[in-house]
């Protein structure tokens, strides 16, 4: 079975290592303290700085961004970064808009629809679906993807920002999930009113009742002021359905292998 090295440098950031390749989800590196527009009125504060440095981190093969437009996903340091990557994968606007930027530097920008599959090195990609809030809120949340990832005896999935919807369940029953990496937190805008955007704990409990998966991972829960859940709330949810013992929460800069 191919082991998986998991570090998480905090909020979505996450270095995969397996199948001999390294490789950086949703790259966020701005110290702490800022509050960044996240359109449409709404903004957020970053709370927690990165518990890894770029420089620390070494080889860097590829980049999954599952979106471009929110800087709790790609920061200013983040987009640094991605000039120094040879292959980014992310929605199809965002490789439009980094592009347009020249955020990528000369590496590779790839746009993928959900269910677009691609290649980094042996390892298969598919892009999956993901709805970042409630009904018709695309066109204000933009489009966001995970990316499931083939590593031959295992699938590792990367949920993305998303709600529990029907591309989730599409999700369960397409592909079967070994190790999921949830992005969790219960986003909500208005804080205090009833639209949520990313996964609350009932909601991840019910996606891990659906896909089975042997490892469950959560992150991008903390360090920012619009998360209306952290870790506490998601691990009552996980305790009070049975699934303690599959999840594993990991520490900030330190590697998790699963």
């Amino acid at each position: 079975m191919t082991d998986v090295r998991l570090t998480h440098v905090g909020g979505p950031t996450l270095l995969v290592e397996a199948a001999g390749l390294r490789i950086l989800t949703d790259p966020t590196f701005d110290a702490p303290g800022r509050r960044y527009s996240f359109g449409w009125g709404t903004s957020s504060r970053k709370l927690a700085g990165p518990a890894r440095e770029p420089a620390d981190l070494g080889r860097i093969d590829a980049v999954l961004l599952t979106h471009d437009h929110h800087a709790d996903n790609l920061d200013d340091r983040g987009r640094e970064l991605l000039a120094e990557v040879p292959t980014v994968l992310t929605t199809e606007p965002g490789a439009r808009r980094l592009a347009r930027s020249r955020s990528a530097g000369s590496g590779v920008v790839q746009g993928l629809a959900p269910w677009a599959t691609t290649r980094i090195g042996e390892v298969g990609v598919t892009a999956t679906p993901c709805r970042h809030g409630p009904p018709l809120s695309r066109p204000v949340a933009g489009a966001v993807i995970g990316f499931a990832l083939d590593l031959g005896d295992r699938t590792v999935w990367i949920s993305g920002d998303t709600v529990l919807y029907r591309g989730i369940r599409e999700v369960a029953r397409r592909i079967p999930v070994d190790v999921a990496v949830l992005h969790l937190g219960c986003v909500r805008f208005p804080v205090t009113g009833p639209l949520h955007y990313s996964l609350t704990g009932p909601e991840a409990v019910q996606t891990c009742r659906l896909l089975e998966p042997d490892v469950v991972v959560p992150v991008h829960y903390e360090g920012w002021s619009h998360f209306r859940e952290g870790r506490a709330e998601a691990e009552r949810a996980f305790t009070a359905a049975g699934l303690t013992e599959k999840v594993r929460w990991p520490v900030p800069g330190e590697a998790l292998i699963v």
